[in-house]
């Protein structure tokens, strides 16, 4: 999140990949007049200005064993305002992207009214311990919908995300966009999205992926990883990576809901991949043949144990289809259970390496 320091006298041409809100901060007059010469020479922008309804969201989780009627209400916000203006209540966060304005509560107000609907089953407590936490995900088809529900339940204060890919049309099938994304990098369209959910959040993105340049990069004050690509190399480097450094990994590879949990954290010697493969295949990636690859990747997701129709597809790559198949429902679902499952090992609950199956056709039949 951008901070407007010092106002320039022009109109603010957005960055084609600008992805941080300005924000305004209105408390004092010099702020207040630099705000106002914003709005005075960017005349297009997009106001919303709800923060009237916000601040009534607040006195009522404040109050919650009390049924407030509307004159209650209005004495407890003119309380709240301290007789000031609503304009210079909170601040206000310009997407430069959308050109749209929008007043929001001040940080901790917001955070408190956006995540009460999570207790009590996350105590407060332990939403204060997730909000310094920070997660990367590698790879933004499977891991947007990571990002965006680990953002809404505010499992973390900061994410990193990692990916070299733009948009394609063929991406819609499970990817949650706009048209108007096409072409635009993977990365900005997540953290576009994360930061108008919560432009408190702190995202940083990596759009050309994680590199040998920039892996110490990504992990520095890591918590946690979600690793969701496609790249045989990354995978691999990345586990080493989050071994040395004691953290823990997990991965979604929607089919059958699959679940993969490395802790690395709790144990730091353990065996890349659970010992599907011996680590010395690994130490000459760059030399493998294009079928030798394609073996490894078997015998890490455990082919044995994919869908009948993911072991059919795979047959016909090259042939009928162009790479392996992936759903929205179950992408969408790995976005629910990866974060339940990151929530608890960041929480220091009980949650064991291994790799864990919600087949929804097994169970539901």
């Amino acid at each position: 999140m951008q901070q407007l320091s010092m106002f320039k006298q022009h109109v603010y041409q957005p960055n084609p990949n600008e992805c941080k809100p300005l924000l305004f901060k209105v408390q004092n007059e010099d702020e207040q007049i630099e705000f106002r010469e914003f709005l005075k020479i960017n005349t297009n922008v997009e106001v919303y200005d709800t923060i009237t309804a916000q601040v009534r969201d607040l006195i009522k989780i404040q109050n919650p064993s009390k049924k407030l009627t509307d004159g209650e209400y209005l004495t407890e916000t003119n309380i709240y305002l301290k007789g000031g203006n609503t304009d210079f209540i909170g601040n206000w966060c310009y997407y430069s992207w959308s050109k749209k304005l929008v007043h929001v509560l001040s940080e901790e107000d917001f955070i408190t009214v956006r995540t009460n609907r999570n207790k009590l089953k996350i105590t407060l407590q332990e939403q204060e311990l997730l909000r310094k936490k920070t997660i990367g995900i590698i790879g933004l088809s499977v891991g947007q919908s990571v990002a965006l529900t680990l953002i809404m339940e505010r499992t973390c204060g900061k994410i990193k995300l990692a990916d070299f890919d733009e948009l394609d049309l063929s991406n819609l099938n499970r990817l949650r966009s706009g048209l108007h994304n096409i072409g635009i990098k993977k990365t900005i369209i997540a953290a576009r999205e994360i930061v108008e959910i919560d432009p408190y959040i702190v995202v940083e993105i990596f759009s050309e992926g994680v590199t040998d340049a920039n892996m110490d990069e990504f992990f520095e004050s890591l918590d946690l990883l979600v690793e969701v690509c496609d790249g045989l190399e990354v995978k691999v480097k990345s586990r080493i990576k989050a071994r040395l450094l004691g953290i823990p990994v997990v991965m979604d590879t929607n089919d059958r809901g699959m679940i993969d949990i490395e802790r690395f954290d709790l144990e730091p010697n353990r065996i890349l991949f659970h010992g599907l493969i011996d680590e010395l295949e690994l130490n000459n990636l760059n030399k493998l043949t294009p079928e030798e690859r394609i073996g490894l990747i078997m015998k890490i997701v455990s082919f044995s144990n994919t869908s009948d129709r993911l072991k059919m597809s795979m047959g016909e790559i090259g042939k009928t289809i162009t790479t392996w198949p992936q759903l929205a429902s179950s992408v969408m679902l790995g976005g629910g259970v990866t974060t339940d499952v990151c929530r608890r090992v960041l929480l220091k609950e009980s949650v064991p390496s291994g790799r864990f199956y919600i087949d929804t056709l097994k169970i539901i039949s």
